[in-house]
């Protein structure tokens, strides 16, 4: 699942320029943060995006499915690929960004309190 240095760049110029991100090699691919909350990743050279209730409805509607690391279709991980045309257009990339964004953050784990 290694992604070439070209996709990355091409990747870190398209969506870096709508807001600040960072890299991280995982499972193989490359997963992107912004504000530390994990909401893209790559694998085979293509981008995914963190999905929930809230926005999966965008990506069924463009025909885009889940991401399958294991191939099986009842174990999709809860990131749908990204259009390709999204992509070119920063306008929408940054629309598209924002509620990915939005759903890591709504999964972020909370921290726990402590015992008494």
């Amino acid at each position: 699942m290694a992604v070439s240095p070209s996709f990355r760049a091409y990747l870190l110029e398209q969506m870096g320029g709508i807001r600040p991100l960072t890299t991280r090699p995982m499972f193989g691919g490359l997963t992107f943060f912004a504000e530390g909350r994990a909401f893209a990743l790559v694998a085979h050279e293509v981008l995914y995006f963190k999905v929930d209730d809230t926005n999966r409805p965008d990506f069924e509607a463009a025909g885009m499915g889940p991401f399958l690391p294991f191939g099986d279709p009842a174990k999709p991980m809860q990131y749908y690929e990204l259009p390709s045309e999204v992509l070119e257009d920063p306008d929408e990339l940054a629309v598209w960004m924002t509620k990915a964004i939005a759903v890591a953050d709504r999964a972020k784990p909370k921290a726990r309190k402590p015992r008494s």
